[in-house]
């Protein structure tokens, strides 16, 4: 194990219970998930049997880990490991709840937890019926503050991630083609994803002709027809566990598009290139929302924008900071999301461009750099 890694995992749980503790809480718990991920480097299903990390904030450094005595294994020479988390193990039968608030705090004097978003209220309620006392509040908020700041090792992950998002991009002329239904076209990108450097395929939109108008569409089996113009939404996960999420809109060659088509995905473009520009330290989260938003309703197409503007990015594909009107967070180097502004015409077609920025001392730093101009395949 990487004396990198360990000490990465010591820092993230010191600064979880330093704000724990500035809001005055005893003690953090962190279900198996993205949050675990990012606090240990390591995380694993528990289903129904209770895993769980606990985090003093008074004493990081004695942080333990509960978890059924069958999954023990899995985390041999992990980075919880090294970093000198103490496991507590359990055997079907026994209580998993009274061993935690034991391991915590024998005298009885724990007073709040807080728990991540990702805990099931099947292990809340049983924690609550252990201990009556105990007040339980969402973690999810003091977790966000120290995962949207992306430190440097984060930030090359997701450059590499981009990198190879983009390379799937780059091949879309391989696959979209009239004749072709959406789901043949996405499962040969779904391949491609995973030849180009992702674990796995999370999620391959694929929306022609008049689908392209939902924008959460996927695939389906419907027939591209020449002169479509088609929505392909793609990302996942590297090895890292760090996401891509990118998006373009392809006319698909022969035919007569619709007569508005090329106009209204010159106008996503410019406000995305907008939004980009608007990126700065300082900078709120609803300005960057304000400035596509502007494009398309100077345009006349203001109430066919139906999504916000972009949504952070790291462990997880949807993540803080949200890119929407109504957020007015500052944003802050480090801070990485996808700036995502559409067009949904009902019936007709839909167009939307994506990519994920992160934020530099100067400014936004692109993520990805595959074409954004209209691209016939």
């Amino acid at each position: 194990m990487s004396t990198d890694a360990t000490a990465t995992t010591t820092d993230r749980l010191d600064r979880l219970a330093a704000a724990a503790r500035d809001a005055g809480i005893d003690v953090t718990l962190i279900a198996p998930g993205p949050d675990l991920a990012y606090l240990v480097g390591h995380s694993v299903a528990s289903h129904e049997r209770l895993t769980l990390l606990a985090v003093p904030s008074g004493s990081p450094r004695e942080a333990v880990m509960v978890l059924p005595a069958l999954e023990r294994g899995g985390w041999e020479g992990s980075t919880a490991e090294a970093a000198g988390i103490r496991f507590i193990t359990w055997l079907d039968g026994q209580d998993p709840y009274a061993k935690l608030l034991d391991a915590l705090d024998a005298g009885g004097a724990l007073d709040s937890a807080a728990v991540d978003d990702h805990l099931p209220y099947l292990h809340a309620f049983r924690l609550q019926q252990t201990r009556p006392a105990l007040r339980l509040q969402p973690a999810g908020e003091l977790i966000a503050e120290l995962r949207m700041r992306k430190q440097p090792a984060e930030i090359d992950e997701l450059a590499a991630v981009g990198a190879a998002i983009d390379r799937v991009h780059l091949r879309i002329g391989e696959w979209l083609r009239a004749g072709r239904t959406e789901n043949e076209v996405a499962a040969d990108i779904a391949e491609a994803l995973v030849e180009e450097g992702h674990r796995s395929a999370d999620f391959v939109i694929v929306a022609s002709g008049p689908n392209g108008a939902s924008p959460h569409h996927e695939a389906s089996d419907r027939v591209i027809e020449a002169g479509d113009p088609v929505v392909v939404d793609i990302g996942g996960p590297n090895p890292a566990g760090y996401n891509s999420d990118s998006t373009r809109t392809y006319l698909v060659a022969g035919g007569e598009p619709d007569p508005e088509f090329a106009k209204v995905h010159e106008l996503v473009r410019t406000a995305q290139r907008a939004a980009v520009a608007a990126v700065w330290p300082g900078a709120t989260a609803e300005s960057i929302d304000r400035a596509a938003r502007e494009v398309l309703e100077h345009a006349g197409y203001g109430e066919y924008f139906i999504t916000r503007t972009g949504h952070g990015i790291g462990l997880e594909v949807h993540e803080h900071p949200y890119i929407v009107a109504g957020n007015t967070r500052p944003l802050e180097p480090g801070m990485a999301f996808s700036i995502e502004p559409g067009v949904y015409l009902p019936g007709r077609f839909g167009v939307r461009i994506e990519d994920i920025v992160v934020v530099g001392d100067e400014g936004a730093v692109l993520m990805n750099n595959s074409p954004v101009e209209l691209i016939t395949v």
